[in-house]
């Protein structure tokens, strides 16, 4: 009987131009596909520093500034293969060219290998040092890094074959400074005012770890004697008053004030124990009152020990330029502190802004009867004595714009009711006083780009054992370390026995 369907022998029709089609459509998708895949890795790819102390993490001061450069930035590198720093000091130029989305080119030639290479570009850059150095070059401005200044190095014992080896590797600090200064070309000139028991800035000074740190931001911090200039010299772009211990004078207040006037920048750092009623005054003037108190705090030094703190803790705050990108950092302010009040409303008409920068964290309280040894009185008083928040530094800018796109010459004042934290014994631990310094002076100098925190200062990781640690670690040694492989070698030998 027929099929009804059809012939079962009928053979079926191959459409070979549709399976072509298709199959030449499949491989473009494909072929689509990684290329957009391949676009997406080579453009927008992202690095991650792993090791512990990111030793390769560029640090957000860094990349602030690298965003900020308009030209092509040529560095050349002459580190032969034997130098201990050669991987260090690649690893981290590659951060830099990563980070500066292609504005920085950089050339290896290796002296012992390229001489004739290395002849040619020490000749044009005059490099007269047999050390390995890297040469940093921007529109026909260069400076020359030494290998010396990008590493603290041990040298070792020779005469039992030891080797050079580093011990803190400062790449970054030296490679960012060599930026800033070629990039920006002329120095910034900051007058640190002297002349009322200030630390000075030159021979022993006792803040030398913050004069380095600032000079490296292409910064030259010159002292100035108001007793011996007949004004501020207009060639300052801002001053520094740290912690006088002497009022000024009348004289000298009229030219702060012109100063002042003529949109001058004052960073401006109270010692709460010094009587400086002139300064004072001139800060009420502005809207800042300086409070007649000292901060402090009780906090628990055992199970059921608590002692009196007067040393600061505190946190910046993210609603201004100063501080934002410090926001998330809390910094010891060691030494005495006083509050301040700011009085906005006062000298609103007067165009000046006032914003809080540093608050005290939670748990000080502002102790109006600070000179008592009355434990009953260093107590926190609602009636008469300063309560949360606490307000230790703060920003006054006359005229300017809400805006911080917009650039308008304005009058700035940086005022910190501390004057200790920036000594050198104060900053044993971390850096943070150095950052909001650092911070409050690019600020003062309109070089909001240069605001954040900068590389790290390099420490030495050190461990440090008891007695009982060093038992400890020799019962492992001695006892555990060869227990282990000897129960494994007893249940293998048990087991082929069975």
């Amino acid at each position: 009987m027929a099929d009804e369907t059809g012939s079962p022998n009928k053979p079926i029709k191959i459409h070979r131009f549709q399976i072509g089609l298709n199959v030449i459509l499949q491989v473009a998708i494909i072929i689509v596909l990684a290329a957009m895949v391949n676009y997406l890795g080579f453009e927008h790819y992202r690095r991650w520093d792993l090791s512990r102390d990111k030793k390769y993490a560029l640090s957000d001061k860094t990349k602030h500034f690298l965003d900020s450069i308009k030209g092509k930035v040529r560095i050349t590198v002459f580190f032969g293969s034997q130098n201990p720093l050669t991987g260090d000091v690649q690893n981290l130029l590659t951060e830099y060219q990563y980070a500066s989305r292609g504005k920085i080119d950089v050339e290896y030639v290796d002296p012992e290998r390229n001489l004739t290479r290395a002849k040619e570009l020490f000749d044009k850059y005059k490099v007269v040092t047999d050390e390995s150095v890297l040469i940093v070059d921007y529109e026909g401005r260069n400076k020359t890094v030494k290998a010396s200044e990008m590493a603290d190095m041990d040298q070792g014992n020779p005469l039992v074959g030891e080797q050079p080896k580093v011990t803190a590797f400062k790449g970054e600090q030296a490679i960012t400074a060599a930026l800033i200064d070629i990039v920006e070309g002329k120095k910034n000139t900051v007058g640190w005012v002297t002349g009322h028991k200030e630390p000075p800035v030159s021979g022993e000074s006792p803040v030398s770890v913050l004069k380095t740190f600032i000079e490296n931001e292409n910064i030259t911090l010159q002292e100035l004697n108001l007793f011996e200039v007949p004004a501020i010299p207009a060639d300052l772009k801002a001053i520094v008053i740290a912690g006088p211990q002497y009022d000024f004078s009348d004289r000298e207040m009229r030219m702060l004030r012109e100063f002042w006037n003529k949109d001058g920048r004052i960073l401006l750092l109270l010692d709460p124990a010094a009587k400086t009623p002139r300064l004072v005054a001139f800060l009420g003037e502005l809207g800042v009152k300086v409070d007649d108190d000292r901060l402090m705090a009780m906090v628990k030094t055992g199970i059921e020990e608590v002692a009196r703190v007067r040393d600061v803790v505190a946190h910046f705050l993210p609603d201004n330029p100063v501080t934002k990108r410090l926001a998330a950092v809390r910094a010891p302010f060691f030494g005495s502190t006083s509050s301040l009040t700011l009085e906005s409303q006062q000298v609103a008409a007067a165009n000046i802004h006032l914003a809080p920068l540093v608050q005290a964290e939670k748990g000080y309280w502002g102790e109006t009867d600070y000179y008592s040894n009355d434990e009953t009185l260093l107590q926190f008083d609602p009636a008469k004595d300063k309560g949360e928040p606490l307000t230790i530094a703060a920003s006054v800018e006359k005229g300017g714009s809400a805006d911080e796109r917009v650039q308008i010459n304005s009058a700035r004042l940086v005022v910190v009711a501390n004057s200790t934290f920036i000594q050198d014994n104060a900053l044993t631990q971390d850096q943070q006083g150095l950052d909001f310094v650092s911070a409050s002076i690019n600020w003062l100098l309109s070089r909001e780009q240069m605001i954040g925190i900068a590389p790290k200062i390099p420490q030495t990781l050190t461990f440090v054992l008891d007695e009982k640690a060093l038992a400890s670690l020799r019962w492992i040694i001695l006892v555990l370390m060869p227990l282990v492989p000897a129960i494994l070698g007893l249940a293998v030998w048990w087991r082929r026995r069975a």
